[in-house]
């Protein structure tokens, strides 16, 4: 059974049976979303935009799970399938000719990875396997979303798949019910929105309406959005950049006879963080959602966001949402 609205191509970096997925699948369903599940079978956290070459993935349809997760393909229509490959894998696998060969006809409206058990803030974006999938999204063209759960324990996920539900309802109130530039058909260099780096002192194209310009690049796959919720979110948000924090004493070494063993844990590492205007840590410290509007292609890519507009986002925003994002 189908309906009027559009798809949601989900994914992840903890695997198709993490409970932060399983549980964002379940929340969209019971809202009557479309979706289309295609995740790593396995855990592939910290896999940044690591891609398998030259190496056949397996791919398999998971229709186990509908019933183990109590989900009802009669009141909105749901398809599982698991890849063997990293998060950036299962984009390029869905959009170059998946979808079409598993779900013929079927066109995602938004892409979306997480819920990731973890925090994605400040240098985790070029670790990250959560932001990989949403980054190589939009590399294809897609609007996407990455979202994460700022705790390693998942006592509290709930409110991160609240916040993350009510993020993506919001984003596809503001999008086309199919995605126009999927795949880039057109590879368009004419939007207002790009930097004109190496040329300087131009007028800003994008001046007389930013958030038009803002909207349009979401649209387009240039602009993704990364959602990082604490467990003790009080409900309200925060228009962020990315911040500044560093891992202290993640490493443990171990003797083993004539060998010694590094591990890098995580879990087990202390924080620094340091404040600064705008920042994503900051955000979460004080209990909010923090929402970044991140640039998809990187700095000096003719695609590129232009930085004036990206600032543009943190002073204009309502209630911690940015301007761009409102439906009116």
């Amino acid at each position: 059974m189908s309906n009027d609205r559009g798809w949601l191509l989900l994914t992840n970096d903890d695997g198709i049976e993490a409970e932060g997925f399983r549980l964002l699948v379940q929340a969209l369903h019971r809202e009557g979303h479309n979706i289309v599940v295609l995740a790593p079978s396995e855990n592939h956290s910290a896999a940044g935009m690591r891609i398998n070459l030259m190496k056949p993935m397996g791919l398999r349809e998971r229709s186990d799970l509908v019933q183990a997760w109590d989900l009802n393909p009669e009141d909105a229509p749901v398809h599982l399938f698991e890849l063997d490959g990293t998060p950036c894998d299962t984009v390029i696998v869905a959009m170059d000719g998946g979808l079409e060969h598993l779900v013929p006809s079927l066109k995602p409206q938004l892409v979306v990875s997480g819920v990731n058990l973890g925090p994605n803030l400040s240098q985790d974006s070029y670790h990250s396997g959560t932001m990989g999938a949403a980054r190589e999204a939009g590399l294809y063209g897609m609007p996407a979303i990455a979202s994460s759960f700022t705790s390693f324990d998942p006592e509290g996920m709930a409110r991160s798949i609240e916040a993350t539900v009510i993020l993506v309802e919001r984003a596809m109130e503001v999008l086309p019910r199919v995605a126009a530039n999927a795949g880039r058909p057109h590879d368009a260099m004419d939007t207002n929105y790009f930097t004109s780096w190496p040329t300087t002192g131009n007028d800003e194209p994008w001046a007389q309406d930013p958030n038009k310009a803002l909207l349009t690049a979401f649209k387009n796959g240039d602009l993704m959005l990364n959602l990082n919720v604490p467990p003790t979110w009080d409900g309200t948000w925060a228009c962020t950049r990315l911040g500044v924090r560093w891992y202290r004493n993640a490493v443990r070494f171990e003797g083993a006879g004539k060998d010694e063993v590094a591990t890098f844990t995580i879990g087990a590492s202390s924080v620094d963080h340091s404040e600064v205007l705008y920042g994503d840590c900051d955000a979460v410290e004080e209990d909010k959602a923090s929402l970044s509007c991140l640039a998809v292609w990187p700095q000096s890519h003719p695609f590129a966001m232009d930085e004036d507009l990206l600032a543009s986002v943190l002073m204009n925003s309502a209630d911690g949402w940015p301007h761009w994002l409102s439906p009116n």
